[in-house]
């Protein structure tokens, strides 16, 4: 199977594609640096009209930090609202909730949720199991002040993107295991699941934001803490869990031209095979990254708007 099933690139990709910078996660100090810098040339976000954003300190257990969190909510309160607990991505080694405001908000106008982006520790300070951890320690915080946070128990969701996605599913993982708290939803774009990149699509080595080298990097800096006699977790690598029934219903959306696509898919497969109700999209002539970076094309507009309207839909938002 080779390179060429993977050239093919949206129209109206193709041109904007020269203008990225090539993503680099060898060095995580080096790639966070670049990461600022292309910050710095974005437009200042601008709450959307009708949102209120804050920020907010969920306390953890032991000797672990307390855990930010960026929020956003609806300007008009909601009684018995959803909530949403999202996963920023970035390989486990960069970004961080102020960085990619644009989709928690989004999600909060689309559902009326309240939604908590969590600023999870990085890899590789923080290696495997502290984002795990921090999500956790916001999920199970939103179930237990549901009522003072006007929270309905019963519709919260966990969301991410990339590397978040795989920490979304993570936390869905743990729910199940530990009997609670309840998850309504896994929302989980473009995933990060599976380190043992085996996949045929995990072989691209050219992709415009995200290829092999980057996949096997991010991996490496995540799981630096793990004997290597020891088998990876499947809260760590959600892909290598054996019984995925009894997880929530969960929507998962894929890039053509993207080393991620299989084990997205292969999840999806097998979230259907044990029963969860799984809808699952790919986006031809895309590539990792390409919604949040090129918002305004015909395909990444679409993408955008399938993943809220799921969420609409899998929290029975009004």
């Amino acid at each position: 199977m080779g390179q060429s099933m993977y050239r093919y690139l949206d129209p109206e990709l193709t041109e904007l594609v020269r203008s990225l910078v090539p993503t680099d996660v060898g060095d995580p100090v080096a790639a966070r640096e670049r990461l600022a810098r292309t910050r710095a040339t974005r437009p200042e976000f601008v709450t959307p009209p009708g949102l209120v954003r804050d920020d907010l300190t969920v306390p953890a257990s032991g000797r672990r930090p307390a855990v930010r969190c960026l929020t956003f909510r609806p300007v008009v309160q909601i009684a018995a609202k959803p909530a949403i607990v999202y996963l920023h991505g970035g390989g486990f080694v960069m970004g961080d909730a102020d960085g990619d405001p644009v989709l928690p908000a989004q999600l909060a106008g689309s559902t009326g949720a309240l939604v908590l982006s969590v600023d999870y520790r990085l890899a590789p300070e923080h290696p495997y199991p502290a984002a795990v951890d921090d999500g956790w320690a916001v999920l199970r915080w939103v179930s237990d002040h549901a009522a003072p946070l006007g929270v309905d128990p019963a519709r919260v969701a966990v969301a991410g993107a990339s590397a978040g996605a795989c920490i979304a599913a993570a936390l869905a993982l743990r729910a199940r295991d530990g009997g609670g708290p309840r998850v309504a939803a896994q929302l989980l774009d473009i995933p990060v699941l599976d380190d043992r990149a085996i996949t045929p699509s995990s072989r691209l080595e050219d992709g415009p934001l995200w290829n092999r080298a980057n996949v096997l990097d991010s991996w490496r800096h995540y799981l630096r803490d793990l004997p290597e006699a020891q088998e990876v977790p499947s809260y760590a690598a959600p892909a290598r869990a054996v019984d995925l029934s009894g997880l929530p219903p969960a929507y998962i959306s894929v890039c053509a031209r993207d080393p991620l696509r299989d084990e997205g898919i292969a999840y999806a497969q097998g979230l259907t095979d044990a029963g969860v109700p799984t809808e699952l999209r790919l986006y031809p002539g895309t590539f990792h990254g390409a919604v949040s970076t090129f918002p305004d094309t015909a395909v990444t507009r679409r993408a955008r708007a399938d993943f809220l309207a799921a969420a609409h839909r899998l929290l029975g938002a009004a």
